[in-house]
């Protein structure tokens, strides 16, 4: 809970800032892809099952800084979902990325930094599981954006730095002792982004 509050302490003070001078704030939320394993062998999966390890996010924004080099905290809460062989792992999350952002031309920018997470919950096929190694987590953000006044998309990759399991106890009565999951963040994001 201690970690919580700090988590978000961090993003509050950087949006308070971000509010200030030629800066900005705003609302956010999109789409989640979680990967396991290569993308490429996965993505074909998506036209039998358009669903399979969608998840989403909704949060809130600020950008600090009017010139080409900008920085953008955020706190957004994050539910993605993992498909392990025909079963399903839910994860929710605090996400607090601090990017650090170029524009390049017109539009255009590119973004990238750390990303701090901290696990609310997961679930293995309704199953709630509180055995997750870490529940504070760091990973890395890279993408592109492009902003049409107040109205922003942008693409990303977001990938956990180190290793992190959740430890079930396994049904299946051939399996002997509990099973690991890896839930360390590895997922392309779109995002919409609206500036107030």
């Amino acid at each position: 809970m201690k970690k919580t509050i700090l988590v978000a302490f961090m993003a509050l003070s950087g949006l308070y800032c971000a509010a200030q001078g030629n800066s900005s704030f705003g609302i956010k939320g999109g789409l989640n892809y979680n990967a396991n394993g290569d993308y490429f062998e996965s993505a074909g999966d998506i036209a039998e099952n358009p669903d399979r390890n969608i998840g989403y996010h909704i949060g809130i924004f600020g950008k600090i800084g009017a010139s080409k080099v900008y920085v953008r905290p955020e706190l957004v809460y994050t539910n993605t979902k993992s498909d392990y062989e025909n079963s399903e792992f839910d994860m929710s999350k605090l996400d607090l990325p601090l990017l650090l952002g170029l524009k390049v031309v017109g539009p255009l920018h590119v973004f990238a930094g750390p990303a701090f997470q901290y696990i609310l919950e997961t679930k293995f096929e309704g199953i709630k599981i509180d055995d997750v190694e870490n529940d504070f987590t760091v990973g890395l953000n890279i993408g592109t954006g492009v902003n049409f006044g107040k109205l922003g998309v942008d693409l990303r990759y977001e990938r956990g730095f180190s290793n992190n399991e959740a430890t079930f106890i396994n049904t299946d009565i051939t399996t002997v002792g509990p099973s690991r999951i890896d839930t360390r963040p590895d997922q392309i994001i779109i995002s919409l982004s609206l500036a107030l």
